[in-house]
């Protein structure tokens, strides 16, 4: 976010630039200033939705300053169709041939030297805090290896610290530089900027006395849970315990919150209804005549508080034959390949399949984003094997969610428990400006065709 922000005053800039030294604007008057100010706040923001959708300010799929020049003309590209379209809606924005070129030129003039310098500085950590680990178990790697993997984020790890948890302290990419009992002395050798605790156990081994000693010397105490969840966007539900779940205020909702949110999505969804009524017409006509069977496939799946409720989309497989295999039962078998349609293919590319869950959001189901709904028989088995399953269902399952945008399908127990840190990050951390986020990010999924398997 503040990449693009950074980036979208830069275009706007650029262009209120062009726009001026092109014409020789005077502005004899606020109506001028405020005709330059919306022409340039129309180029700025298609270039920032082009950015945004060709993943130019993902850092973790654009790591490196030759990866987003390829990206960059592409995206130029796209931003030159949204301005068409933003242009035969409003054509008064429209400004003269040689100022709209130039201010183009002048954009991605700026633009390149300011990701280089950008790239530079994050490959170098320059200005990135000194950071000292406690702990050598399986969080403080998880830490570390998140760290390495995002070199945008002002972390430098300088060291580690032995907390004798009995786990192995070798292979670290870097030094483990004493126990935790040599803390003091480690800290004024290293003079860290930030201290993260990620204790294998911390009951009777927690430094309290040196860690308060460090926040008076301005040294930043970070617990290892919160560092994850901050660089990942997932909550380790290995490393949880039931005290942090129990004491934390972000999983209470207050009764206005989950007010708007119901009311959000039922607007969404009658909306959504309307405008997608011709289009699911056109769906369910061409399943009826590609194959044999109903137009809607109906699931029993677990809703708020584990309660059963059933799940409408459009059927995208043929029904079973007498002559197909079984399938063995498992909680994972999750679809047959061979079963699906021809039209049924078509529609789970651009996730047309799920538009009849507005009916379900509707009925009070489900809402517009949450997790994702279980198979109902399932649960049971996956509330066994899952530390914390069942608090997926503190919240009303949703058309699209955070797993679903971070990590997609899950056909394992392994993958179903990695969308499962994402979730319980988004039953935490839920608001409107997450949910409106997600819901941009289904949107570039679904025109991208990405996950759709």
């Amino acid at each position: 976010m503040s990449l693009a922000a950074l980036e979208g005053l830069v275009l706007f800039l650029a262009v209120c630039g062009s726009i001026f030294a092109w014409g020789h604007l005077l502005f004899v008057d606020w109506i001028d200033v405020a005709t330059m100010i919306w022409q340039a706040a129309a180029i700025s923001f298609c270039c920032v939705v082009a950015f945004y959708y060709n993943d130019l300010y993902d850092l973790q799929v654009v790591r490196s300053f030759s990866l987003f020049a390829s990206r960059l003309l592409q995206s130029l590209g796209v931003a030159l169709i949204l301005l068409g379209v933003f242009y035969t809606f409003f054509p008064a924005t429209r400004f003269a041939e040689g100022a709209f070129i130039s201010s183009f030129v002048v954009s991605t003039g700026l633009l390149v030297p300011v990701r280089a310098i950008g790239y530079t500085i994050m490959r170098r950590r320059a200005f990135a805090d000194r950071v000292l680990i406690l702990g050598t178990g399986s969080l403080a790697r998880w830490v570390i290896n998140e760290i390495e993997a995002r070199p945008n984020f002002r972390y430098a790890v300088v060291g580690i610290v032995d907390d004798a948890s009995g786990t192995d302290a070798s292979g670290f990419p870097y030094p483990v530089l004493g126990p935790l009992e040599r803390l003091d002395k480690i800290i004024d050798d290293v003079k860290p900027d930030r201290l993260i605790v990620a204790l294998t156990e911390r009951r009777g081994r927690m430094p309290m006395t040196q860690l308060l000693e460090c926040g008076v010397k301005g040294i930043v105490v970070e617990d290892g849970l919160s560092t994850y969840e901050y660089l990942t966007g997932k909550l380790p539900i290995e490393a949880l315990t039931p005290s942090f779940l129990v004491f934390s205020r972000d999983f209470r909702k207050s009764r206005l919150q989950l007010g708007v949110r119901r009311l959000v999505s039922l607007m969404a969804a009658a909306v959504g209804v309307v405008i997608a009524a011709p289009l699911m017409a056109a769906v369910a006509l061409a399943i009826k005549l590609d194959s044999v069977g109903g137009v809607f496939y109906i699931d029993e799946r677990a809703g708020r508080a584990g309660r059963p409720f059933r799940l409408v989309k459009f059927r995208t497989m043929r029904p079973l034959r007498p002559e197909d295999e079984p399938l063995a039962p498992s909680v994972w078998n999750r679809d047959d390949e061979e079963r699906i349609t021809r039209v049924g293919r078509a529609i789970r590319r651009f996730r047309l399949d799920e538009l009849p869950q507005f009916w379900n959001i509707l009925k009070g189901d489900m809402d517009l984003v949450g997790p994702r709904p279980e198979i109902f028989s399932n649960v049971q088995a996956m509330s066994e094997q899952i530390p914390y399953y069942s608090l997926r269902h503190s919240v009303r399952p949703g058309l699209t969610g955070w797993a679903q945008t971070r990590f997609g399908y899950s056909v394992s127990l392994e993958q179903v428990t990695e969308k499962m840190r994402y979730d319980l990050f988004y039953i935490k951390h839920m608001s409107v400006w997450l949910d409106v986020r997600i819901l941009a990010d289904t949107v570039k999924i679904v025109l991208f065709r990405r996950g759709a398997q």
